[in-house]
């Protein structure tokens, strides 16, 4: 895994062992922000279920001016940390070691506000639905916020439809899906 473009291009960034993470590859990772093209510039970028960091990073490598990354697992956010000092993104960054609900709570009241809020949560656990309806009524987005969230190709998102987003984009790769949702 490794930086795609930017101030941090071409550096190689560390994983923890095992698939606790699955971090996504660098192919999806290149389509995705080419999808997002020029707007991450300046923006600010919260990475929830944060693994080893590698979508925040590669925002601040972009042109973020911050990025927030929320991760529980120990072991991820040492990895985060250590990635952040080897890409010298660090001063652009802050590492949250909490669960993702327990962080939004923090974060919202702060009345700290995203451009984007990408989330790579486990596979099956539905807990994508629970960080949207927490942010429907959160401070953390408005209007201009994408929400970006990778998911399995199996899972349902006809739940969206009953909260104050609706999807805006779909891209199905092989293994995976990226869903966009905006303020309706």
């Amino acid at each position: 895994m490794r930086v795609i473009a930017g101030s941090a291009r071409h550096l190689k960034l560390k994983t923890i062992e095992g698939m606790g993470t699955r971090p996504t590859t660098d192919r999806i990772k290149e389509t995705l922000f080419n999808m997002l093209s020029f707007y991450v510039e300046d923006s600010r970028f919260l990475d929830l279920f944060s693994g080893s960091g590698g979508i925040g990073i590669e925002a601040l490598s972009r042109g973020a001016k911050q990025a927030v990354f929320v991760e529980q697992n120990k072991k991820a956010v040492a990895c985060i940390k250590e990635n952040l000092t080897h890409t010298h993104l660090s001063d652009k960054a802050v590492v949250m070691s909490k669960d993702v609900m327990t962080a939004l709570r923090l974060l919202d009241d702060e009345k700290q506000t995203f451009d984007y809020i990408f989330m790579d949560p486990p596979y099956g656990k539905l807990l994508e639905k629970e960080a949207v309806l927490y942010l429907d009524d959160s401070s953390l987005c408005d209007e201009d916020t994408t929400i970006i969230i990778e998911s399995d190709l199996d899972t349902d998102f006809s739940w969206v439809m009953d909260t104050g987003f609706q999807i805006t984009r779909e891209k199905i790769y092989k293994t995976n899906k990226h869903i966009f949702l905006q303020k309706k």
